[in-house]
């Protein structure tokens, strides 16, 4: 088994090619966010691409490398150059104004904004203004094995996607099998939803991926049967936001890097999780506590360095980390 034989391994490879070569066949003139599991309540895309304005993505840094979501989003954006009573400051929200409290508390503990006390007021001040860092949205869903059933099954909601607008451009990545992507299996997709096809064989390079279809921009501007152009914006920001925060490493999240068998393998220029035990690579729902093969790491390895560091586990979990935020200062 390799990893794009599996839908769990073939899409983180994709992110880390789509950090390295995004947009596909052109000259990058954006900084690139990449994310995974990503979306709104109904829908979840497997691979997202934020495009970003470079300058304004380093001001986004101001305000940490959390995601702020949509109740701190409010207060942030709407902060005043000068102390302001939050009444004063801030749009109604459209629910009760504790919340609105219970956000500036938050985003004060957080540093993403100041606030004071004036007499029984609660003051507040931007520590500098919110930047539009987003120049565009991308999604993207892997089928390493794109077959007639599996594009069927795509259609439906590929077609939610286009209707919904809220991606400028809606994309398919497949893995590549050295032949031309069937009609046929275009025909079952919507004609504005452009396919990937991705050699990694040889791990993850730049060059690993071609366009067999090119997609339809959208417009997510736009007024639609399901969103205004205005929610639209917000729930578009509350994405981009998430995938600052998350990116795509953080699937030592959900699985067991304290297991004495989980590694990271080197896959041309990705690094990816690994079982020495099943000498595989594992999908995130089966590396979990109820595995048959987890070993928790012993004590020995995770009372080591000074002060106590931790074990390998903890290690890679820095390490991901470490990459995460190396690639948001890089971009």
């Amino acid at each position: 088994m390799t990893y794009g034989d599996a839908e769990f391994g073939f899409e983180l490879l994709t992110c880390r090619w789509a950090e390295l070569a995004w947009p596909p066949e052109e000259p990058r003139d954006s900084s690139v966010v990449v994310s995974r599991q990503l979306g709104t309540q109904k829908r979840r895309w497997d691979t997202i691409v934020v495009e970003a304005d470079p300058e304004a993505l380093a001001a986004r840094r101001k305000f940490g490398t959390d995601a702020l979501d949509s109740d701190l989003l409010h207060v942030v954006r709407n902060a005043p150059a000068d102390w302001t009573w939050y009444r004063d400051a801030l749009p109604h929200p459209g629910y009760p104004w504790r919340y609105v409290r219970e956000a500036i508390h938050e985003a004060a503990a957080r540093g993403v904004v100041e606030k004071r006390r004036n007499g029984n007021r609660i003051e507040i001040r931007r520590i500098a203004p919110y930047p539009d860092w987003v120049n565009r949205i991308v999604a993207v869903e892997n089928k390493p094995d794109l077959d007639a059933s599996a594009a069927r099954a795509l259609s439906d909601q590929l077609d939610h996607d286009v209707e919904t607008a809220l991606a400028d451009e809606v994309w398919v990545a497949t893995a590549a099998t050295g032949s031309a992507v069937e009609p046929a299996l275009m025909e079952s997709m919507p004609v504005e939803v452009g396919i990937l096809t991705l050699d990694f064989s040889d791990g993850v390079h730049a060059d690993a991926g071609d366009v067999a279809w090119y997609p339809s921009t959208l417009d997510p501007a736009a007024d639609g049967e399901r969103f205004t152009a205005v929610e639209k914006a917000e729930k578009r920001l509350a994405i981009a936001e998430r995938a600052y925060g998350k990116g795509w490493r953080s699937f030592h999240d959900t699985m067991r890097p304290d297991c004495r068998h989980f590694e990271l393998r080197r896959e041309g220029r990705a690094l990816v999780p690994w079982c020495a035990a099943k000498e595989r690579a594992q999908t995130a729902a089966e590396c979990s506590g109820s595995c048959p093969e987890f070993s928790p790491e012993p004590p020995q390895w995770r009372t080591g360095g000074w002060p106590i560091e931790g074990g390998p586990g903890k290690g890679i979990k820095r390490l991901l980390d470490g990459r995460r935020e190396w690639v948001r200062e890089r971009q």
